[in-house]
């Protein structure tokens, strides 16, 4: 396999001290930047509220008994619930300063990571509450909870809702996921937006902190409003004003490899989408059996005035399809969204890119439009295979005009060691630790490169990841 290479790195001085060990990765994600922190600041500020609003409905010295505490403890998981059900549907509303500051995938792992509280408190909520009624009756929790839910008013509905909340969260499960396809993932999803609106119902009719208070029912709904403001405006509304304005159109589509299509697309004053190299956007072509799907795919090459592009992997009925795709076919599009861009390096020139499979698509675009020249940009490219090396002749192009480095690593992982383990890391890029790092590819092989790289001395402030998983 030829390489086309910048001039060498290694003779740069390696300051960076790795860790004794590859940390773990926590479930939440650590915020590695400003936005991001300012995001969970903006979300757990909410909880110290909601806590305020149950205590503030609570008599003084009204919990005596263990029923009290139970149900005390169910109303306080039911708030919590339903508060979070709110932040989990501002964070996918799409709004741009999420999208392009924080991240989309810092957003999506929150999203991911908050969902499964969600819906623990959701049923906690139900088994305290029911508990608690149980005990101080004396009754059976089984009969006590049919009488909850049949005789109270909209529980019945909120137990709909409770329902409709599990499903989602099983199918959010990573081992369900994986055998789900997206059009089913997507489509499950949307139930969330029912469950929203049964749980209104119930906690208005039966639920002490907002039945008795004007007040409460005011601020309640006034965030329900305004999340679902943001909702039409942005993932309606402006999709909606930009695909008729921009007015896109498939211009042609060119195989690249086995399973893999380049699709081109032309509209009008492109430019002022302010599209970089990194994003993506959600697509939807207007074509039999495709217009109903939207699917977010990343730019693969530098955005122009009135033309943009897309690489596809066939990996799956509705991908497979778009290698059908005919000249002229309108295309409406949600976007662009993605802080996987030349802005995270904050200044900074140096910048290792690596990519695998898919992942190649936002790096190619980060490939050919990061500043720098020579060793400033150095390009990874794991693949299983030479055929696997895709848009490999655009890449080679892009490093002879710019002298970026540009190594494939090609062939199967083998007990001799991984290509992207951090002893390999520091041997092909000695001053590893002082750059930044653009990662892209496979879940497994973003997360161990990730752990690799931190124990090679890279700051986890420092690895940028963008994630394909839904």
């Amino acid at each position: 396999m030829s390489t086309v290479s910048a001039p060498s790195p290694r003779s740069a001085r390696h300051r960076g001290k790795p860790a004794e060990r590859p940390p773990g990765l926590p479930g939440v994600p650590g915020a590695g930047v400003p936005w991001a922190r300012a995001l969970l600041v903006v979300i757990w500020s909410g909880v110290p509220a909601v806590l305020a609003l149950w205590w503030q409905n609570t008599i003084p010295g009204s919990l005596h008994s263990t029923a009290d505490w139970l149900t005390a403890g169910g109303r306080i998981a039911g708030l919590l619930a339903a508060y979070l059900l709110l932040v989990l549907v501002a964070l996918m509303a799409r709004v741009p300063w999420l999208e392009n500051r924080v991240g989309s995938d810092v957003v999506a792992r929150y999203h991911r990571a908050l969902g499964e509280y969600t819906v623990a408190l959701a049923v906690a909520h139900a088994a305290l509450v029911i508990l608690g009624y149980a005990w101080q009756s004396g009754t059976n929790p089984v009969s006590e909870g049919v009488t909850v839910v049949l005789d109270y008013p909209d529980v019945l509905l909120s137990a709909i809702a409770l329902a409709l909340l599990v499903l989602v969260g099983l199918v959010s499960a990573r081992a369900v996921r994986r055998r789900l396809g997206y059009e089913t993932w997507y489509h499950v999803h949307l139930l969330v937006y029912v469950a929203i609106g049964l749980a209104f119902a119930h906690e208005f009719a039966v639920g002490a902190d907002f039945s008795t208070s004007a007040r409460n029912r005011l601020l309640w709904s006034g965030a329900h409003l305004v999340v679902g403001v943001a909702v039409v405006i942005f993932r309606i509304g402006l999709p909606l004003r930009r695909s008729l304005r921009h007015r896109l159109r498939v211009a042609r589509v060119v195989g690249e490899g086995p399973g893999v299509v380049s699709i081109h697309l032309t509209g009008r004053d492109l430019d002022l989408l302010r599209a970089e190299g990194g994003q993506f956007a959600r697509w939807r072509f207007l074509a039999p059996g495709l217009w109903w799907q939207s699917h977010p795919y990343s730019l693969s090459a530098a955005p122009g005035a009135d033309t943009l592009r897309i690489t596809v992997k066939d990996l799956g009925a509705s991908s497979a399809a778009l290698a059908r795709l005919r000249p002229g076919t309108r295309v409406w599009f949600e976007g662009p969204y993605g802080a996987f861009t030349a802005r995270r390096t904050s200044g900074r020139r140096r910048v290792l890119l690596i990519a695998g499979g898919a992942g190649i698509t936002p790096i190619r675009a980060l490939f050919e439009t990061l500043p720098g020249r020579g060793s400033d940009v150095i390009l990874l490219y794991r693949a299983s295979s030479a055929e696997d090396l895709v848009l490999h002749r655009e890449l080679q192009a892009i490093a002879r005009r710019r002298g970026f480095g540009l190594y494939p690593l090609v062939g199967p992982r083998t007990a001799g060691g991984d290509p992207l383990s951090a002893v390999q890391l520091r041997r092909m890029v000695p001053d590893l630790s002082e750059r930044e790092v653009f990662l892209c590819g496979p879940a497994g092989m973003t997360a161990t490169a990730t752990e690799h790289l931190r124990y090679a001395g890279v700051p986890q402030g420092r690895i940028h990841t963008e994630s394909f998983e839904f």
